[in-house]
């Protein structure tokens, strides 16, 4: 196949890649803050009584404008205890809410939404419930939720599958690179069916406990199989060969385990349900299917879209998303292992 066969062919895919990049990129960017974020530490000891940590970040030798509102008729069972860190400034209580709990109460975070930072939530409920929440300015509250219905988790945990994987641009970041690299129909289905199976094995493992890889390792290897689909596409354009482009059903299976781990570390931070984890686990992977099959459904959709506008489109504007894969995923690569790396003094 000729240069000029595969760009007419290839330039609609390409040129939809640019709407999904600017995306991509731009979640990384509105995901960045210039301080650290709060920490509000709960945790149920007996029924409706817990003990409470709100720790706010000191910026500029001053704490930042936040507070926590509790909701109406909860009490404390003892003097509140406040300490000033070089950081941060820490305050412990023991609260009673009544027989009800907090079940279905909200906690606000007054002053919130004319910051820049986020609050990180951490929930523990004595009937084993646990999981983490961020609050942003956009919604400067989280909600303590009741004890779930069966329906209610599948729901809940569908919701979460789907958005976990929308706003992960390393995730989808990778398919698009499967995507620019498979031009096949079935090999399509083939690659991102592999995909799914490996993802689903490694999720299922790691969520119920039987296989655990530090987060920090594992960041950094899933940005460094963005940063190889990069020469794949480059090889690909270029008319040549390889195992990859031959087979790219088991590349997607090998690097889709590698993935699930990543998916695996979402889902422990909603929090599972210790009485439905079959199902909690079960629904995230069906929201993750959703979210991811709709993406693949957008950039076909994009592509049939602009083969149907006849424009000649310059070279650069049809490489630069397979390009622009290749650098993100090595900006990641060379970002996560600087993480790693021990920090001097």
């Amino acid at each position: 196949m000729s240069n000029r066969q595969f760009f007419t062919g290839a330039t609609p895919r390409c040129l939809s890649g640019w709407l999904i990049l600017l995306w991509l990129a731009f979640l990384p960017i509105a995901q960045a803050h210039e301080s650290r974020p709060a920490y509000l530490e709960l945790t149920e000891t007996a029924a409706g009584q817990y003990t409470v940590l709100w720790r706010t970040p000191v910026l500029a030798g001053r704490p930042l404008p936040l507070a926590l509102t509790l909701p109406e008729g909860v009490k404390d069972m003892r003097e509140p205890i406040v300490q000033e860190l070089t950081d941060s400034l820490v305050e412990r209580r023991w609260i009673d809410a009544g027989a009800g709990g907090l079940a279905g109460k909200r906690i606000m975070f007054t002053g919130l939404q004319f910051t820049i930072t986020d609050v990180l939530a951490r929930v523990e409920l004595q009937d084993g419930r646990s999981w983490t929440v961020i609050a942003r300015a956009s919604q400067p509250w989280i909600e303590i939720t009741a004890a779930l219905s069966g329906w209610q988790v599948a729901g809940e945990y569908i919701i979460q599958g789907i958005r976990h994987i929308l706003f992960g641009p390393d995730h989808l970041l990778f398919v698009f690179g499967l995507l620019l690299i498979v031009r096949d129909g079935w090999m399509l289905i083939k690659t991102v069916t592999a995909f799914t199976v490996a993802h689903s094995i490694t999720l299922a493992a790691a969520t119920l406990g039987y296989v655990s890889i530090p987060g920090p390792p594992l960041e950094a290897a899933i940005a460094l199989s963005i940063l190889f689909l990069g020469p794949e596409i480059v090889r690909r354009w270029r008319g040549q060969t390889s195992f990859t482009l031959r087979h790219p059903w088991v590349v997607a299976f090998a690097f889709g385990l590698l993935h699930g781990f990543g998916f695996a570390g979402a889902l422990s931070s909603a929090g599972l349900p210790p009485t439905d984890v079959p199902l909690a686990l079960l629904c995230f992977n069906i929201g993750v299917e959703l979210g991811q099959l709709g993406f693949v459904a957008v950039i076909l959709l994009l592509e049939r879209m602009l083969e149907s506008a006849r424009v000649a489109w310059p070279r650069w504007v049809i490489m630069a998303p397979g390009y622009a894969v290749g650098a993100m995923g090595a900006f990641w690569t060379i970002q996560r292992v600087a993480l790693m790396l021990p920090r001097p003094g």
